[in-house]
């Protein structure tokens, strides 16, 4: 593998890690402007959870991923790296499956009613009456009474309480309130009847409820592969199977980044600044020297879900308009279901569809290491199960694994955060954190390629951006704010909510803030 020595030394050279969205939105606008950069990636992909993966022709959203934002650089820059005629304008729709019925999302009154039934319908009503008279007495603390002091009992386990357990793996009950200013923001059964009368034109004012958005026909990673090329066409490099093991620091700067293909090459690359879109915990625990235990821990105590698609070829006959149906059914442990035919026709094949079944999972559980013929022949009889398919229908599988999709927001990752944040600032400050695993932060696409724009300002132009205000307002869809995440002008989008960990040990207790 080269080394980048001989690079024009009158600009810094940028190691950038990571070729998902954030790292190749920084080693695009670097290369755009003339500034050498090398981006590793240790996958054989590019675009992180927003990759394309094709498997004999089938090509597969990991996901889901709209291109909606109200961030107008990153609307300019996604428009700049792919060609207008390469975006699709595509419907949204999506629905929730219980009990052999679907049900429109976010939730219309009458249709909820009337696929209740009259009977289920009467009770669910009652249920919320009363749950507005008795509201439960944790209502401002918990989100499971959060949403029972909306919809009442019966509706809260139709609509909210399986599928939100299947996703995060712990009780509803075990959840603060904030997690409803994302989830379920501006709805109750109220606004839900409203909603179903509502022109549509005025429901866009709910995130909910946008109704359309842009769509690489060949899918997101189609993004992501013409920034790559770009990137290299402006005369950047981006390597493939290449993992950074080290990143090596001396006199307060880091100087240099160890990477190691998959045939055990390993290179030293020379670098000026790094930025880094790999999991914030791996990124620490790679610094060379070590920091100090006390960081170490809090790095070692950040938390992931994983995540794993199986998907499964069936004729066309068994496809359905939703991008998505959620499966709140209990007896099935596939959490959604994607239907890749309804995101774009260029990623299926003719007379045939592909239904991507998705599993929220823990790396090494008992979903995780199960092999993959065992998981399509589970997600086969799932889908004939729920009556999605009829028996024989399935007449092929492929199963797509991607470990740390989303970092938990556990009670304790904020201040582990905030020991890495303080240690990489007074010591490494030159290394640059970006993107939602790289900054261990409640990121959409968006966000991620906003923090690596201003970070490579701030490499460039010196521009003094503080990147962690990025995303840290609740009303990011509702409302037209900062787009510049600038110090003290507000954020994007959102802060994250936390999912409490319960407390085992000591080893679970929460670490102390302390300088390196």
């Amino acid at each position: 593998m080269p080394n980048p020595d001989t690079l024009p030394s009158d600009r810094p050279h940028t190691v950038v890690i990571g070729a998902g969205p954030a790292g190749l939105t920084a080693a695009y606008q670097l290369a755009t402007r003339g500034a050498p950069v090398s981006c590793y990636e240790a996958d054989d992909v590019v675009g992180g959870i927003s990759r394309t993966v094709v498997r004999d022709g089938w090509r597969f959203d990991i996901g889901g991923h709209r291109f909606f934002t109200k961030v107008s650089q990153v609307d300019a820059l996604w428009r700049e790296i792919l060609p207008e005629e390469d975006f699709l304008l595509r419907p949204r729709m999506s629905r929730i499956y219980y009990n052999g019925k679907l049900y429109d999302y976010p939730l219309k009154a009458l249709n909820a009613l009337v696929n209740l039934g009259l009977a289920e319908a009467s009770l669910a009503i009652a249920s919320y009456l009363w749950a507005r008279v008795r509201p439960p007495k944790e209502r401002a603390t918990n989100y499971e009474a959060w949403l029972v002091a909306r919809f009442g009992w019966r509706l809260y386990r139709t609509f909210f309480k399986t599928y939100t357990e299947k996703v995060w793996g712990m009780p509803v009950s075990q959840m603060p309130v904030d997690w409803a200013a994302q989830r379920v923001k501006g709805l109750s059964l109220a606004a839900a009847i409203v909603n179903a009368v509502l022109p549509k034109r005025n429901q866009k004012k709910i995130t909910s409820l946008i109704e359309e958005f842009r769509y690489p026909k060949y899918g997101p990673g189609m993004m992501w592969e013409a920034a790559a090329a770009k990137v290299e066409k402006l005369g950047g490099r981006v390597v493939m199977n290449a993992s950074a093991t080290r990143i090596h620091h001396e006199d307060g700067r880091a100087v240099a980044v160890t990477v190691r293909t998959r045939s055990g090459e390993c290179s030293r690359v020379l670098a000026d600044h790094v930025i880094s879109s790999m999991p914030m915990s791996t990124l620490l625990t790679s610094m060379d020297p070590p920091p100090p235990a006390h960081v170490l821990d809090a790095a070692n105590d950040l938390r992931y879900r994983d995540y794993l698609t199986v998907a499964l070829i069936v004729s066309e006959e068994f496809s359905f308009p939703d991008n998505w149906i959620y499966i709140h059914d209990p007896g099935v442990r596939v959490g959604r279901i994607q239907n890749y035919g309804s995101w774009s026709p260029y990623l299926v094949k003719e007379g045939r569809t592909c239904l991507g079944l998705e599993f929220f999972v823990f790396e090494g559980d008992d979903m995780w290491v199960r092999p993959d013929d065992e998981l399509v022949a589970l997600g086969t009889a799932e889908l004939e199960t729920l009556g999605l398919v009829r028996p024989g229908a399935v007449e092929r599988g492929y199963v797509v694994r991607v470990p740390k999709a989303y970092p938990t927001y556990d009670q304790f990752y904020r201040r582990n955060v905030e020991v890495m944040r303080e240690w990489l600032a007074l010591h490494v400050p030159n290394v640059h954190p970006v993107g939602r695993n790289g900054m261990h932060r409640y990121n959409n696409a968006d966000h991620s390629m906003l923090t690596a724009m201003l970070t490579v300002e701030n490499i460039l132009d010196d521009a003094g951006h503080d990147i962690w205000t990025v995303n840290v307002e609740e009303e990011y869809h509702e409302e037209k704010v900062s787009e510049r995440g600038r110090a003290g002008g507000g954020g994007t989008g959102r802060d994250a909510p936390v999912i409490p960990r319960p407390v085992v040990g000591p080893a679970s207790a929460p670490r102390s803030v302390g300088r390196g």
